[in-house]
């Protein structure tokens, strides 16, 4: 898929039945500007503002961007060529935007190794206007270490998966790499993590893994999550969400969402409790629109408003020069 093509606008003026806030409108430029400063790694170990760098990993693994501290922004930067995760977040009141994040890639394509886009700590983080691509990992996953409660906001990102244009070491071109584009892990109890994706274009995750089910949003253990003015494509699964088990209890409601080409809609699993779908648009290459897995009743289950989607040209729009 051409990065031209990176985000969804909302719905609202093409589906009146849809009822989002406002129109999204086209996405500011992502990545850094023209002679931004070249590292090939970055510790932010002080509050404040970094931007416009350029960061090649030359291949070394860890946290390639690593936050440690508190009320930081990370901006216009591109970070890519690690075998390790992108950004590594350990601090709250973070923020990384309008960030390109690219070839991330770690042990081989039949045996993958994680290595994230962005990962870390639940805290009060917002990720936005970010293009997340060709990991070997999730293009964003909270938290690994299952230690931290917090708020995660991912806002107007493109988060895809798509194959390799050359090889790289362990891979081939042509293979595409990648599990999810968001997972969760959190502590098993107290306070739900609290997520909210909205306004994001999610697509590809759709060729042989190494993973048993790949899905876009992989939404499991204690999270309460609102997903809005979504667009998912080309997806096995668009929507995972698991309920009360090993890997369950997840509280999930999507609306004013759309879903294209793609095996299965939405994924419920364990009796997952409290699911919502609201004003769901499905387009005509949807094969399954709701699967359900190991329990068909759904304790506090709505579905309201399902309907068909418009061409999907019309909800994504090219950034900004």
């Amino acid at each position: 898929m051409p990065r031209a093509l990176f985000l969804c606008c909302s719905l609202t003026s093409l589906l009146a039945s849809l009822h989002a806030a406002e129109l999204a409108g086209a996405p500011g430029p992502v990545g850094p500007p023209e002679g931004a400063k070249l590292v090939h790694r970055l510790e932010i170990t002080k509050p404040g503002v970094y931007e416009n760098f350029r960061v090649d990993a030359q291949g070394q693994g860890g946290n390639i961007v690593k936050i440690t501290t508190n009320d930081v922004t990370l901006r216009n930067c591109e970070i890519f060529n690690g075998t390790g995760n992108g950004v590594g977040v350990f601090g709250t009141r973070v923020v990384i935007e309008n960030c390109r994040i690219h070839h991330l890639l770690n042990g081989t394509y039949e045996n993958q190794t994680d290595a994230h886009g962005i990962t870390g700590r639940w805290g009060d983080v917002t990720i936005r206007n970010c293009d997340i691509s060709h990991i070997s990992g999730d293009c964003i996953q909270f938290d690994p270490d299952r230690r931290q409660r917090g708020s995660l906001i991912i806002e107007k990102c493109h988060l895809w998966a798509g194959p390799l244009a050359e090889d790289a070491p362990g891979f081939k071109a042509g293979q595409s790499p990648g599990e999810n584009a968001f997972d969760s892990k959190t502590p098993p109890d107290g306070e739900r993590c609290k997520l909210i994706i909205r306004q994001c274009y999610m697509h590809g995750w759709n060729q042989p893994s190494q993973i048993s089910t790949r899905a876009a949003l992989n939404l499991k253990e204690h999270i309460g999550a609102v997903i809005s003015r979504c667009v998912f494509d080309d997806n096995e699964v668009a929507i995972r969400a698991r309920g009360p088990g090993g890997r369950g209890d997840a509280r999930v409601t999507v609306e004013d969402c759309a879903i294209y080409r793609t095996q299965v809609g939405v994924r419920a699993e364990d009796k997952i409790e409290g699911l919502k779908i609201l004003r769901m648009a499905y387009g005509p290459d949807v094969k399954t629109r709701e699967e359900r897995h190991g329990g068909k009743e759904l304790p506090g289950y709505e579905n309201t408003g399902g309907h068909d989607a418009p061409p999907l040209e019309s909800l994504i729009v090219k950034p900004r020069p």
